[in-house]
């Protein structure tokens, strides 16, 4: 379960109250369910970009690798990819299971020609279900409309599945998002910092 601070961007970003007591900060996210995680280049690419769009990774005990998508080892497939650090960079698709984190590297095989892996991430979603990025799914990189949260301490709140099966029950609901708080409903509850064009999520006590 990951713990959200506020701008929740990127896996382990944050999730603050505003009104109601908290600011937000953003800070580099990683992977929900495990703190960072750095994708190995397969021996030999399935595609011209290692983990380029639509393609798949494995999950091992080691990292992960590129595998093709019809392998029994496909685990996620890629959503989007961009060059940099994902903490500067866009952030994933609402509904991203995880992110992952790769690093710059040397290949043998090659990467448009060069011979190298540009430092990036990948926003990933897994090919079978439970999707934590789903609203209200209780994990992703980045916290949606649908979402819940529960109070964790120091004007912290933390996502938690909305239908009770994580560990803590959740107490709000996210059920907009909007450009400033004002916006929100007379009965929101807790404002939540989203980030994006729509960074205030109006919360609302279940």
């Amino acid at each position: 379960m990951r713990s959200r601070r506020c701008a929740g961007f990127l896996v382990t970003l944050a999730v603050v109250l505003l009104a109601t007591g908290c600011r937000g900060t953003s800070s580099s996210g990683a992977p929900a369910g495990s703190a960072r995680s750095t994708a190995s280049p397969a021996r030999s690419g399935y595609g011209a970009r290692f983990l380029a769009v639509d393609e798949c990774s494995s999950f091992g005990t080691a990292g992960f690798t590129e595998v093709p998508c019809t392998s029994e080892r496909a685990a996620a497939r890629v959503i989007a990819r961009y060059d940099g650090t994902a903490a500067d960079g866009p952030p994933c698709p609402a509904t991203t299971d995880f992110v992952l984190h790769i690093g710059a590297q040397r290949t043998g095989g090659g990467e448009d020609g060069g011979g190298t892996i540009a430092r990036g991430y990948a926003c990933m979603r897994g090919l079978e279900p439970p999707h934590p990025g789903d609203p209200g799914g209780g994990g992703g990189p980045r916290t949606i409309v649908g979402d819940c949260v529960y109070g964790s301490g120091h004007g912290q709140v933390r996502e938690t599945a909305c239908d009770g099966s994580g560990k803590r029950k959740p107490q709000y609901r996210v059920v907009r998002a909007v450009t400033s708080r004002d916006a929100c409903p007379t009965a929101t509850d807790l404002y939540v910092q989203l980030g994006g064009e729509h960074p205030v999520g109006c919360a609302r006590r279940v």
